[in-house]
């Protein structure tokens, strides 16, 4: 009823609040049909339902900016700036991305897909303003997942010690702030946010002060002891000592409260904490009761709760069953992941062998030094993330693990590309980015089995080590493996026709390729690289030579990584008289949409190679 009156920007300030509450219903049963029907992030949207209608209540984002941290949450701040009907194909190609993208709307004022990072934005933002003499309000939003992050706390560092106005607004949807101390924080938010409340106690420190012998020295008294009090009883202490005016706890599902105190924020000058309590998955049982499944949610039945596609097993579950097996043999291993327990497969581990298990929250930097104290005091870590979020801890790779040649195995997962939640997620970068650093080895797996037989090696070679693998299930499942040797390729199919070099999951496309030309004649030497560095230089150059034909392909992008590899190679052998094609990537940050589908676009499904391939022959 009052979601079909919300087609453009503003139109939710011309309801009262009584509206706007049965609009949060409206929203969530729109979010449910939607996520059912095309996945996505569903319990974190759910829980900020109230939030983003105060917000947009309050402020205008025509000219004020609002950036939502990691931005996962912003289905119902684009319902509410006039994209409902654009959210019905969401994520897929060409249609309206999971997350903020200014290109797709002016409210949008920053892109985000990565924890930790609006505080930093919205400085930046705020600092311009001040420069141009603007009066726009601007707003981050951050969970209390993201504060964990370094990158949050060195930007409340610095916003605390400027006089800059900004509001933060911490969205907590943990409860873990008591009733009997959130009551006593509201009755002090009251007081704070009144000018009154301020000049008095300005003037109390005054008369007080003026007292002979005693003046100061009582008013410094009194001062530890206020401060010593707030801080056993008022949580948002912290914040305030940085500089910081601190307001809340407020329960982030009642929309008048919320504006309340959004209107009084937005008066007051320099840097305000707003402290808000939501709960995850707010109004659908199934997300309330596991918001960690209903975080990332593929297609599901929305009156069960069931997902309709399920799978026995992936990439992260064989890993996470692999390493629980390697621990129970030997001591020394333990795993570490930041705030991707669950997500890479780690649960398992985590309640067989829960002290050598650690979750260090959303801090990729510390994990991988942590991992490498770890190793260097004689133990055997495994850390898992995600491909895209191993670039957030780069300087820690490159100097506190590979400088010191430290055994630290480092399991990509989602490595290449990943589908629906676009370029922020994509892992292109993870084998460039990985191969330009010394000391390093670099493998990937054609299937379950092969990541296991690189698990068992990697747990016995004392070198920093990166395994890398996709997302979802293996495409083929040939299990007869030969044992993995440091540096060695394995030949899968010989032939004089052509020579198929591929790594990891591309393996599948090259055998596949390779399955079609035999039959029409055409033999291929076929080859599992398995390596990309150390790579078997002498087994591929052989082949090439041999054939005067071949394509390369990975599943990253063309700059860096295999394709980049072949062709460094070939130069340093001064070979020039061969055909060659390499498949993988174009050098740009690939959109969002299905795996399949952004491999047709951009010719890296079978069919295409496959083509290009025979083109050659």
């Amino acid at each position: 009823m009052y979601l079909e009156k919300i087609n453009k920007v503003n139109d939710i300030k011309k309801l009262n609040i009584k509206q706007k509450e049965l609009l949060s219903k409206e929203i969530r049963n729109y979010l449910l049909e939607i996520v059912s029907q095309n996945g996505g992030h569903l319990a974190s949207n759910l829980g900020i339902v109230e939030l983003t209608i105060a917000l947009e209540s309050v402020f205008d984002v025509t000219k004020d900016n609002i950036i939502w941290d990691v931005g996962h949450q912003c289905y119902v701040h684009k319902i509410l700036t006039g994209r409902k009907e654009g959210l019905k194909n969401f994520r897929q190609y060409n249609g309206l991305s999971g997350f903020p993208k200014t290109t797709e709307s002016y409210t949008d004022s920053f892109n985000t897909g990565h924890s930790s990072t609006s505080i930093s934005a919205a400085m930046g933002i705020a600092t311009a303003r001040d420069l141009k003499k603007g009066n726009n309000n601007v707003i981050a939003i951050i969970g209390d997942g993201a504060l964990t992050g370094g990158m949050a706390l060195e930007a409340l560092n610095h916003v605390g010690s400027t006089k800059t106005k900004l509001i933060v607004i911490l969205n907590d949807n943990e409860m873990s702030i008591s009733k009997n101390t959130g009551g006593m924080n509201s009755l002090l938010t009251k007081l704070r946010v009144k000018k009154n409340y301020t000049n008095s106690n300005k003037f109390g420190k005054r008369i007080i002060s003026s007292i002979p012998f005693l003046g100061k020295s009582l008013t410094r008294t009194i001062g530890k002891i206020k401060n010593s009090i707030k801080q056993l009883i008022i949580p948002g202490m912290f914040f305030e000592d940085i500089g910081f005016r601190y307001l809340g706890p407020v329960d982030g599902h009642n929309i008048a409260d919320l504006e309340d105190l959004l209107e009084k924020a937005k008066k007051l000058e320099g840097p305000t904490l707003i402290h808000v309590l939501t709960k995850k998955g707010k109004g659908y049982k199934y997300a309330e009761e596991k918001p960690e499944i209903f975080h990332g949610v593929g297609k599901f039945d929305i009156d069960t709760g069931e997902l309709i596609a399920k799978k026995d097993k992936d990439y992260s579950s064989v890993f996470g069953d692999k390493l629980v097996k390697i621990a129970k043999k030997d001591k020394k291993v333990v795993a570490i992941t930041a705030a991707m327990r669950d997500g890479t497969g780690l649960k398992k581990f985590s309640e067989k062998y829960p002290d050598r298990f650690f979750d260090v929250g959303i801090a990729e930097q510390h994990a991988l030094t942590f991992a490498a104290g770890l190793s260097k005091a004689g133990m055997k870590p495994f850390i898992s993330l995600y491909s895209s979020f191993y670039q957030r801890g780069y300087d820690q790779i490159i100097h506190d693990i590979c400088l010191q040649d430290l055994h630290v195995v480092m399991c990509v997962d989602r490595a290449g590309v990943v589908g629906n939640d676009g370029p922020t997620h994509q892992g292109m970068l993870d084998l460039a980015f990985f191969k330009i650093v010394p000391n390093i080895v670099i493998m990937a797996p054609r299937n379950y089995a092969e990541l296991e037989l690189m698990m068992d090696f990697a747990c016995e070679t004392k070198k920093p080590i990166v395994i890398r693998y996709p997302r979802g299930s293996e495409y083929e499942i040939n299990n007869s493996l030969k044992p993995i040797k440091l540096g060695k390729a394995e030949k899968i199919s010989s032939g004089n026709n052509i020579t198929i070099i591929t790594i990891g999951k591309t393996v599948y496309k090259g055998l596949k390729i390779s399955e079609k030309l035999q039959e029409e004649n055409i033999t291929c030497d076929l080859f599992n690289c398995r390596f990309l560095k150390p790579f078997d230089k002498k087994t591929i150059i052989k082949s090439i030579k041999k054939t005067k034909k071949a394509v390369v392909i990975e599943d990253g992008t063309i700059i860096g990584g295999l394709c980049s590899t072949v062709k460094d190679l070939l130069i340093e052998e001064n070979i020039t008289d061969i055909d060659i094609k390499f498949f993988a990537y174009p050098d740009i940050f690939i959109p969002h949409g299905s795996i399949d589908k952004l491999e047709k676009v951009y010719h890296q499904d079978i069919d295409s190679i496959y083509k290009e391939t025979k083109k050659m022959i």
